[in-house]
């Protein structure tokens, strides 16, 4: 199994901002926001009715460069759909196989969620290379990862889940840390409002 370059899809996005759309208003003021601030990718968590919706509304309104992902994703049946909708990756919140070998079949770049060594140990079985650590502020944040790094050198992380405008350069300066991702950005985007 690949994970269909997604080292190479957020090697260029250090800062993913991570986002829950509540309606579908917010989509086009957040992303020319993000591209004012130089953000160059958003994940799209589908933890909201307008999600996929918001997906497909976000790809239409930006430029192949600016990446567009989809988050939280667990179930099978939402991968036709953000097929459709156009999304440029996945971001799972941990290992699930038949979901997996979904994206696989469909070539898609995807970011499997891991917390423990045995997740890492069972990516690495599977081939895979670069992980989402989630919920990092849960799981030891920066000092689990520095461990992870002793052990596990050949794989790089992206870290979520209580990542901080204060911590996020903690997390971007460990060698195995390839990008962060953080809701951050959009409470700040939501405070200029």
């Amino acid at each position: 199994m690949t994970q269909n370059n997604i080292r190479t899809v957020l090697g260029n996005n250090p800062i993913v901002p991570v986002v829950k759309i509540n309606h579908l208003k917010e989509v086009i003021p957040l992303l020319d926001y993000l591209k004012e601030n130089n953000f160059n990718s958003i994940e799209i968590t589908l933890r909201t009715a307008c999600a996929m919706d918001a997906i497909k509304l976000a790809k239409e309104h930006c430029e192949s460069s600016f990446l567009v992902g989809a988050g939280s994703v667990i179930k099978t049946e939402q991968v036709t759909k953000l097929l459709e909708a156009g999304v440029d990756f996945i971001v799972l919140p941990g290992i699930q196989t038949d979901l997996i070998d979904v994206l696989n079949e469909l070539k898609i770049p995807f970011l499997p969620g891991v917390m423990t060594p045995s997740e890492i140990m069972e990516g690495l079985r599977l081939g895979w290379d670069t992980l989402k650590f989630f919920p990092a502020h849960i799981a030891g944040g920066i000092e689990a990862l520095k461990t992870y790094a002793q052990v596990f050198p050949q794989v790089k992380f992206c870290p979520t889940g209580g990542i901080s405008v204060e911590n996020q350069h903690e997390f971007l300066a460990l060698d195995n840390v390839l990008s962060v991702g953080g809701s951050w950005v959009q409470k700040k985007f939501n405070n200029k409002l």
